[in-house]
């Protein structure tokens, strides 16, 4: 079985390096453009897809819809792929979030000293309910359909702990090789027993940190 993850288009919240969180922001133009473009190469490469599963906010949905295209297989929100949630401070620009003695400075730079404001969530919340959905809507699968392709369209926080499970690492490694690119994917196998990175696009510099 085949598992591909996928972040969703950019926003104007992502311009504005906001942090969105559970907020419900829309694509902009350019993430449409940047969904469509990876639905088409998709389609060219001939890879199809048994569903997607999807964030529940617009954003991730939108993307999800533009990379299926004129295909007609299932499109399934679930609230468990919900991007992490900043609480009181979602909206908030990076440059102001940084500014602070609270822990929530190391959000991505030393991610086990992250501690979430006020009303939000932590990253070891985020590794228990991704891997909860992973465990019981994709592991599964394996079962009766082995040859299943599938994808889930979500957000950068969300996958990333979700790639804690399907990679075996814990917080401290949170953000693995990188914050991952508006519709950029990584691709896994799974085997009944294990999760294998099958490919990755390249990891670019994170845009919410100055070099």
């Amino acid at each position: 079985m085949e598992l591909y993850i996928v972040r969703h288009g950019t926003t104007d919240w992502n311009a504005q390096k906001r942090f969105q969180g559970a907020q419900d922001i829309e694509l902009n133009e350019n993430g449409r453009k940047l969904a469509a473009a990876l639905g088409c190469r998709l389609d060219k490469a001939g890879l199809d897809f048994d569903c997607i599963y999807s964030s529940p906010l617009i954003r991730a949905y939108e993307t999800a819809c533009l990379i299926r295209g004129h295909k007609t297989y299932p499109i399934i929100r679930n609230k468990l792929l919900t991007e992490i949630s900043f609480g009181k401070l979602e909206g908030l620009p990076y440059e102001e979030w940084i500014q602070t003695d609270h822990p929530r400075k190391y959000f991505f730079t030393e991610p086990g000293r992250y501690q979430p404001p006020e009303g939000g969530e932590s990253f070891e919340s985020v590794c228990k309910r991704t891997k909860e959905f992973v465990q019981t809507n994709i592991e599964p699968l394996q079962t009766t359909r082995p040859d299943a392709r599938v994808m889930i369209v979500a957000h950068g926080a969300l996958l990333a702990g979700m790639m804690c499970y399907l990679e075996g690492h814990g917080v401290d490694k949170f953000w693995g090789s990188g914050l991952k690119g508006n519709c950029e994917e990584a691709v896994y196998s799974y085997d009944g027993k294990s999760w294998t990175k099958l490919g990755e696009d390249t990891i670019h510099d994170n845009p919410y940190i100055e070099k």
